[in-house]
C-alpha cells in the first residue's frame, strides 16, 4: 500500500499572480503612491545627497500624447529613478511649452470657422483663451503622464506661462538688451505665408515639393572681356518668384565657362545665332534642357567675369516701367556649385541667406518685394498683388506667379527653357504649408557681438554627449549659424519688451525701465505690456511721444531656452540646483531645445545649462516606416497601457537601442509581453520558495554549497553591470544580461538544480536553507534592480515579500554587493560543470523524444571525458544533471555516444537507473524500501522523520 507523501514536500506558495492584470494593477499602486505621499518622502529621504537633476524638456500643451512622448518620459524617468537608487537625490520637475503658433492656431481657427478676424479680438482676451487651451492640455497630458508610472513634482510642474516664467524671460531677454547684444535688422529668414511669422530652423521640416524650373538670360550690358560682348548669361531657378527680387549674378570663380552661340533649336525660347554664357561642365545638359545644339565660341576662368554687368531680364517689359532699370553686376560667389543648373546663381538679396550676405559685401539694397500675406508689394512691376504661393483645389501648394514670371521672360526674349523638378523643400511643421525666404525687420540676438559662438562652442566641447556623435551635430549647427532671430508676428508668447527710440532706431537699454516690466510681469503675468500705458515702464524721466512700443513676441524656443532660469535656479523650486545634471530629449533637438538652452545660458552665463546631454531616436512602426493614420500604423501609448499595462511599454524602452530609432508593433510588443512573463514568473518562484523563510535560516555565504556561492558571484559581475548602464544611461544591453540571468541562469540551471532540494531536503538542511538564503537575496535584488524599469511588477513583488501600510521599493536603494561574493576561479569551474551538464541534458533529450524515459530521474548516464580537468571534483554531478545517478569516465568512447559539436571532447550514453521510484523525490534508486519509512529513499525518510 503506498503512502502519500504530498503533505511533506515543501511545494512553493505564494499570492504573487501568475498573470499580471497590469491594467487592473497599475491605476491602485498609482493610488497607492499618491496616497503615501511617495514623491514627498523620496525628496525627504534623499535630503542631503548629492544632486542628480534631470531637467525637463517641455513638450508641447497640445493634443494628446504620441508614442515619442511615452519614449521620452520613460526614458526619464528610468534614469531619474535608478540616479536616486544608486543614492542621489533625483529630483524631476515636469514641465509644458504652452505659447506658440499651434496652439494660436486652433484658437484662429475657431474665429476663422465663424467668418471672424482675428486681428479684430481684443488681443487680452485672445491670449486668456490660448492661456485656456494650453491648461486644458496640460491637464490631460499630466494625467497620461502619470499613468506611464512617470514620478515627479506633477503637483507642482514648471509651465512657460506662469506669471513667474514670464518674468524671467523677460529678464533674460533684457540682459541681451542691455549688454547689446539684441537688435533690429532685416534679413531674410524663413517665412510662413500662412501664418504670417517667421518660423525658427527647429519649426521647419523638410519633404517633398514639386517647383516650376526656369532657365533666364541675363544680357550683359559692360563687358569685362570682348568674349561676352553681346552674349547673355544664363541661370537656373526652382523660385520664379523671387525673379523680382534679383540684384545680381553670382559666378564661381575658380570654374571654366563657355561662351556658345545656338546653332539649332527645336524650341521657340533659344533662339538660332543667340550668344550664352554657361559654366563649361553643364552646357551639354543645358542644351538637352533648352530643346537646342551649342558652338563653342570661347572658354574663359569665372575669375575673367569680374566687373561684368548685365541688365535685368524684365527690364523692357512694357510694364516694367521703370521698376527693373538697374545694373546687375556679376559677382563671384563660393557658394555656387556645378552640380545642377547652369553655374550661374541668380542672387535676391531679399530671398536667401547666401543672397543676402552676398549683397551686403557688395553693399546692393536689399529690396522688399514680398508681403506678409505671401502677396508682392504694391510697387513690384509687374506683379504687384499677385501670391507667391498658394494652396490649389488638390490641397497641394504650389506658386500661382510662376505662369506670370514665364509668360514675361518670355515676352521680352529672356527665358530659355522651363520645367518641373520635385525636390526637399522647407515646410512649416504646423500647417504643413511650404515656406518662403523673406526679408522683413526681425529681432536678433547677435553670435558674435559678445562672442556667443565662441563661448557656445567651447560649452559643447565642454558637454558630455550620449550618444558622442551629438557633440559634433550641434556642434557645426552653432559653428554655421546665423544671428539668432528670436522675434515672432504673433499675438500667444512673451512680448519683446523693448522700447524703440524715434530719432536714432535704436532700442533703448535702461535696466530701470527692464526692471519695471520685470516686476509687472511677475504681478500680472506679460498681458501686462499690453494693458499698461508707456508711461508704467519708461517712469517719469522719459517721454513716451519719443518711443516706439515693440509689439512682436519672443520665439518659443528663446522661451524654453530659459526653462533653465526660471526652473533651476527659481525661487519655486529651491531644491533643485544649476546647472542641471542631463538634458534629454530626441535627436531633434540639437537645433532645438539644446540648441537654444546653449545659446540662451552662455550670452546670460559664460557655459552650458547642463553637464550632460542625451539623445534618443524617433519612433518607427515594426517595418521602420514613419507612423501616419494613412497608413494605419500608429501604435497609441495609450491603447497599449490600456490593454498591456504601462510596465510593457516601459520594457520595450529599456530593452531598445534608443541611440537609433525605434520600432514599434503588434509584434515587438507580443516579444515584450513574453520577455516580461518569464522576469515576473521568476520573480513568482522566488516568491513561492521563500515561503515562511525566517532569519533563523539565514545561511552565511562563506557556508554555502558552491552553486549558491557561483549565484552571488554572477550577482557581483551583473551588479558592474548594471551600475555602468545606469551611469552610462545605456540599458538594453543590461536589460538582455538581465533577462538572460532569470531564463538561463536561474529558471533553467539554478532553479533546475534546487527545485529537489528545495521541495524534499528536510527544513533544517544545510543546502535548502542556503538555497532559501541565495533566494532571499536575488528576490531583494531583482526587486530593486527591476524597481526604475518595470515600476510597477518591481513594487508588488516587494510588497508581496514585504508587507506594508507605507512601505515602497522606490524608498530602497540598489544593494550593496559584498566584493567577497565575486570569486573567478569559482566561475571557470562551474563554467565546465555546465559544459558536461549541456552535453548530458542533450542526450537525455532524445532518451525523453523516444519514450525510454519520462523524466531525467530515470536515468543514469555514464559520462566520457578526454582529460580529468574537464570533470571537476567536489560535484553532484547527479544533483547537477537532476538525474538519480551519473557515472563519470575516461574509457575511449563507444561509436554510439552522444556528442555536440562544440564539445567534442565530451561524450554520453544514456543508462536507465536501477532501483525503485521513491515516492516523495521521484528519484530511481536501489535502496527505496530499505529506509525506515515505506517507498522513499534515505533522504526523504529522515526528512519525513524530521516532520
Amino acid at each position: 500500500m503506498s503512502v502519500d507523501y504530498k503533505n511533506t514536500v515543501f511545494l512553493p506558495k505564494t499570492d504573487f499572480p501568475m498573470k499580471g492584470e497590469l491594467p487592473k494593477l497599475e491605476p491602485e499602486l498609482l493610488a497607492r503612491w499618491e496616497k503615501i505621499d511617495l514623491f514627498g518622502r523620496l525628496r525627504a529621504t534623499a535630503k542631503g545627497r548629492e544632486k542628480f537633476i534631470l531637467h525637463d524638456g517641455p513638450p508641447y500643451a497640445n493634443g494628446n500624447l504620441h508614442i515619442g512622448h511615452a519614449l521620452n518620459k520613460i526614458l526619464k524617468d528610468v534614469i531619474t529613478r535608478s540616479q536616486q537608487m544608486l543614492g542621489k537625490d533625483a529630483d524631476y520637475v515636469p514641465g509644458w511649452d504652452c505659447h506658440g503658433l499651434p496652439i494660436e492656431w486652433k484658437i484662429e481657427e475657431k474665429y476663422r470657422d465663424a467668418g471672424k478676424d482675428k486681428d479684430e479680438i481684443d488681443i487680452v482676451t485672445f491670449r486668456e483663451e490660448c492661456r485656456q487651451f494650453a491648461a486644458k492640455w496640460i491637464g490631460i497630458q499630466k494625467e497620461e503622464f502619470k499613468r506611464l508610472g512617470i514620478t515627479g513634482d506633477w503637483d507642482h510642474p514648471y509651465t512657460t506661462m506662469t506669471n513667474h516664467a514670464e518674468s524671467v524671460i523677460c529678464a533674460e531677454l533684457g540682459k541681451f538688451l542691455l549688454d547689446g547684444s539684441l537688435y533690429k535688422g532685416a534679413k531674410p529668414v524663413l517665412w510662413s505665408v500662412v501664418e504670417k511669422t517667421a518660423l525658427a530652423e527647429a519649426e521647419v521640416e523638410y519633404h517633398d515639393h514639386t517647383s516650376i524650373t526656369i532657365w533666364v538670360k541675363f544680357p550683359v550690358v559692360s563687358a569685362s572681356t570682348p568674349e561676352l560682348d553681346g552674349a547673355k548669361v544664363v541661370i537656373w531657378t526652382t523660385t520664379p518668384w523671387t525673379m523680382p527680387g534679383n540684384r545680381a549674378v553670382a559666378y564661381g570663380a575658380a570654374f571654366d565657362y563657355v561662351v556658345v552661340e545656338v546653332e539649332s533649336s527645336d524650341s521657340d525660347l533659344a533662339k538660332v545665332g543667340e550668344k550664352l554664357v554657361l559654366c563649361a561642365d553643364l552646357a551639354e545638359q543645358v542644351a538637352k534642357d533648352a530643346k537646342c545644339s551649342f558652338k563653342t565660341l570661347h572658354t574663359l576662368k569665372g575669375s575673367a567675369l569680374a566687373g561684368t554687368i548685365a541688365h535685368h531680364p524684365l527690364k523692357f517689359h512694357e510694364k516694367a516701367a521703370g521698376g527693373y532699370d538697374f545694373e546687375v553686376p556679376l559677382l563671384a560667389g563660393g557658394f555656387v556649385t556645378t552640380d545642377t543648373g547652369t553655374g550661374f546663381v541668380h542672387i535676391a538679396p531679399g530671398h536667401g541667406e547666401d543672397d543676402w550676405h552676398l549683397g551686403k559685401e557688395h553693399g546692393i539694397a536689399i529690396p522688399d518685394t514680398v508681403q506678409p500675406d505671401g502677396k508682392y508689394f504694391p510697387h513690384v512691376a509687374i506683379f504687384a498683388g499677385m501670391d507667391v504661393l498658394n494652396q490649389g483645389k488638390n490641397g497641394k501648394y504650389y506658386s500661382p506667379v510662376a505662369k506670370p514670371v514665364i509668360e514675361a521672360m518670355s515676352s521680352v526674349g529672356n527665358l530659355l527653357a522651363h520645367g518641373k523638378v520635385e525636390h526637399s523643400y522647407p515646410h512649416s511643421w504646423r500647417s504643413k504649408a511650404p515656406l518662403i525666404f523673406r526679408n522683413t525687420p526681425q529681432w536678433f540676438i547677435s553670435m558674435e557681438a559678445t562672442g556667443l559662438r565662441a563661448k557656445a562652442l567651447q560649452a559643447i566641447a565642454d558637454t558630455r554627449f550620449v550618444p558622442d556623435q551629438g557633440r559634433n551635430r550641434i556642434g557645426s549647427m552653432v559653428e554655421n549659424r546665423p544671428d539668432w532671430c528670436v522675434s515672432r508676428q504673433r499675438a500667444w508668447g512673451v512680448p519683446i519688451t523693448v522700447f524703440v527710440d524715434k530719432k536714432t532706431g535704436q532700442p533703448l537699454r535702461d535696466q530701470a525701465v527692464m526692471d519695471r516690466i520685470v516686476e509687472a510681469f511677475k504681478a500680472e503675468g506679460s498681458d501686462a505690456w499690453f494693458t499698461s500705458p508707456p508711461e508704467r515702464f519708461l517712469g517719469p524721466d522719459r517721454d513716451p511721444a519719443d518711443y516706439d512700443k515693440v509689439t512682436d513676441i519672443l520665439d518659443v524656443w528663446f522661451d524654453s531656452g530659459c526653462t533653465h532660469a526660471f526652473v533651476l535656479e527659481g525661487e519655486e523650486w529651491p531644491r533643485l540646483s544649476w546647472p542641471a545634471s542631463l538634458y534629454l530629449e530626441g535627436s531633434d533637438q540639437h537645433r532645438g531645445w539644446f540648441h537654444s538652452s546653449v545659446l540662451e545660458s552662455c550670452g546670460t552665463r559664460g557655459r552650458a545649462p547642463y553637464d550632460a546631454v542625451l539623445t534618443h531616436g524617433f519612433v518607427l512602426d515594426e517595418d521602420g516606416r514613419k507612423m501616419s493614420k494613412s497608413l494605419g500604423n500608429v501604435v497609441a501609448p495609450q491603447e497599449v497601457v490600456g490593454s498591456m499595462g504601462a510596465d510593457i511599454l516601459r520594457l520595450w524602452v529599456v530593452g531598445s537601442d534608443y541611440s537609433d530609432d525605434l520600432r514599434i508593433g503588434p509584434e515587438i510588443l507580443k516579444t515584450q509581453v513574453d520577455i516580461y512573463r518569464r522576469l515576473r514568473n521568476t520573480l513568482r518562484y522566488l516568491l513561492g520558495a521563500l515561503d515562511g523563510f525566517t532569519e533563523a535560516e539565514r545561511v552565511d555565504p562563506k557556508d554555502m554549497p558552491e552553486l549558491e556561492r557561483w549565484v552571488l558571484h554572477r550577482l557581483s559581475e551583473l551588479d558592474v553591470q548594471f551600475r555602468d548602464a545606469c551611469n552610462g544611461f545605456q540599458f538594453h544591453g543590461l536589460f538582455t544580461e538581465l533577462h538572460n540571468f532569470c531564463a538561463v541562469d536561474l529558471s533553467a540551471f539554478y532553479f533546475d538544480i534546487r527545485k529537489d532540494a528545495l521541495y524534499c531536503d528536510a527544513a533544517t538542511s544545510l543546502r535548502r536553507r542556503a538555497a532559501r538564503t541565495v533566494f532571499d537575496i536575488l528576490l531583494d535584488t531583482l526587486a530593486k534592480w527591476l524597481a526604475p524599469f518595470l515600476c510597477f511588477t518591481a513594487e508588488q513583488a516587494w510588497l508581496a515579500r514585504h508587507p506594508s501600510e507605507d512601505g515602497s521599493v522606490h524608498l530602497e536603494l540598489f544593494p550593496e554587493i559584498p566584493a567577497f561574493w565575486r570569486d573567478d576561479a569559482l566561475a571557470a569551474k562551474w563554467a565546465q560543470v555546465r559544459e558536461v551538464r549541456k552535453v548530458v541534458t542533450g542526450a537525455l533529450e532524445i532518451e525523453r523524444r523516444e519514450k525510454r524515459i519520462g523524466s531525467s530521474l530515470q536515468a543514469n548516464p555514464k559520462v566520457y571525458v578526454e582529460r580529468t580537468d574537464q570533470f571537476p571534483d567536489n560535484v553532484d554531478w547527479a544533483e547537477v544533471c537532476i538525474t538519480s545517478g551519473l557515472e563519470l569516465s575516461f574509457e575511449d568512447f563507444p561509436a554510439d555516444a552522444f556528442r555536440i559539436p562544440e564539445l567534442p571532447t565530451i561524450a554520453v550514453t544514456a543508462r536507465n537507473a536501477e532501483g525503485e521510484k521513491c515516492q516523495r523525490c521521484w528519484k530511481v534508486l536501489p535502496e527505496v524500501g530499505s529506509a525506515k519509512h515505506e517507498g522513499v529513499c534515505h533522504r526523504c525518510s529522515d526528512a519525513v522523520e524530521a516532520g
